[in-house]
């Protein structure tokens, strides 16, 4: 992948993942894919916690994790922005200096299978 790439992350609270992955599948143009997981965050602000999460230390959270051209990144964000509207999402942008696959999925296929 080109130098003009990036690395989108989003955290959000896991009861919106639905509407935030709807949204990803539906961006046009279309994304090549993304990675979801769900995670616990750590840290000093609590105020959105529930009673649960106070007590652990932690809160639930999801991720998506994007990588796509810099050239998409203005309007996959407004379309966050202004289609999910997740009131406590957080972003980060990475640039990426390299991305690939190290052996072609059909190859892989075939020595898995040996």
């Amino acid at each position: 992948m080109d130098q003009c790439s990036c690395r989108l992350t989003l955290v959000y609270p896991p009861g919106v993942e639905d509407a935030l992955i709807e949204l990803m599948l539906e961006t046009e143009p279309s994304l090549t894919g993304f990675t979801t997981w769900l995670v616990d965050g750590h840290g000093h602000d609590f105020t959105n916690a529930s009673a649960h999460e106070r007590v652990r230390g932690r809160v639930k959270r999801g991720v998506l994790t994007i990588i796509t051209p810099r050239a998409a990144l203005a309007k996959i964000l407004e379309d966050v922005r202004t289609k999910a509207g997740v009131a406590d999402l957080i972003y980060w942008v990475e640039p990426i200096e390299e991305f690939g696959r190290l052996m072609p999925m059909a190859v892989a296929s075939v020595a898995s299978a040996a």
